[in-house]
């Protein structure tokens, strides 16, 4: 059978196949082969199992190919990574959303921006930057549903994961979309016996329309060290914006974006065109990645 992975804790890896009636949740052991192979499954993955007609115990014999993958939390095959990013209290860290941001650029995996408590704070700010940077952006009240229902269109019938900082209010907003769904992480959390923003479990839950929201603990989870895997003359790609001024319009076609003269991006930060706060965010993480070599990579 054929299914996904939508839960992985203790060495069992719990498989939902669609049988055509019903969704079945099969626990299961991955072949030793994986390991030998430097290999594991993430949640999130779609894979292949066998069934022991002996015990009825489940084996994931094979892994499909993946279109995305996260490390840590191990996790893959993602439509959106939504950033939960608080109006007020915690204020917004533009340097580590830039950060997340240009990751899940580097990953391949589509990024949406919720801005929550727009009651407590103007967020108007935040929304302009990252809306003129290209990312969808929904500004959500968690206590009134405004703005929610726009953001559950976005993400009907996909795979999306919930990475936001303590107290940005992501327990509030799955309470929103669904109060089962809030009830449902907060007893997974209970269950481990740990602070929801210390583990690395993930789980999928699935609405009712078929809609899987991925809860992962915290931005902690989605891990900022994989910023070292993107070489400096990489990150520029990770800044969608400067796609429209870099590398075309450049006096030199290896410009870094930093101190050069004739420099498109440059000019398009001085005219506006570009905000302040991402290209202070791309020179602060150029200057960290410049000098990474390549064995520090591994």
């Amino acid at each position: 059978m054929t299914g996904r992975i939508i839960k992985a804790t203790g060495g069992f890896y719990y498989v939902q196949c669609n049988n055509g009636i019903t969704d079945e949740i099969i626990s299961c052991r991955a072949r030793g082969l994986f390991r030998l192979e430097d290999k594991s499954p993430h949640v999130g993955d779609i894979v292949d199992i066998t069934i022991a007609p002996e015990d009825g115990g489940g084996t994931v014999s094979r892994i499909h190919t993946r279109k995305n993958e996260l490390m840590r939390p191990p996790l893959s095959n993602l439509d959106y990574m939504a950033l939960i990013v608080s109006a007020f209290d915690p204020a917004p860290n533009y340097l580590v959303i830039d950060k997340l941001l240009a990751i899940l650029e580097h990953k391949e995996i589509p990024a949406l921006i919720v801005i929550t408590k727009p009651d407590l704070a103007d967020a108007t700010g935040i929304q302009a930057i990252y809306e003129s940077a290209g990312y969808p952006v929904f500004v959500v009240n968690n206590l009134t549903r405004d703005g929610v229902d726009n953001l559950l269109r976005e993400m009907s019938g996909k795979l999306n994961a919930l990475c936001g900082n303590s107290g940005v209010g992501k327990s509030s907003l799955l309470n929103a979309i669904n109060p089962k769904l809030a009830i449902a992480v907060g007893d997974t959390s209970r269950k481990l016996g740990r602070g929801r923003h210390t583990t690395r479990h993930v789980e999928i839950f699935t609405l009712d329309d078929g809609t899987q929201i991925a809860d992962t603990p915290g931005f902690s989870s989605v891990d900022l060290l994989m910023m070292s895997e993107i070489r400096a003359h990489e990150l520029s790609d990770c800044f969608v914006e400067f796609a429209e001024h870099a590398p075309e319009g450049c006096r030199f076609l290896d410009c870094k974006h930093v101190a050069e003269h004739g420099c498109a991006v440059r000019d398009a930060v001085n005219s506006g065109k570009i905000s302040q706060s991402r290209y202070r965010s791309y020179c602060a993480l150029y200057d960290e990645i410049k000098d990474v070599k390549e064995w520090e990579r591994k």
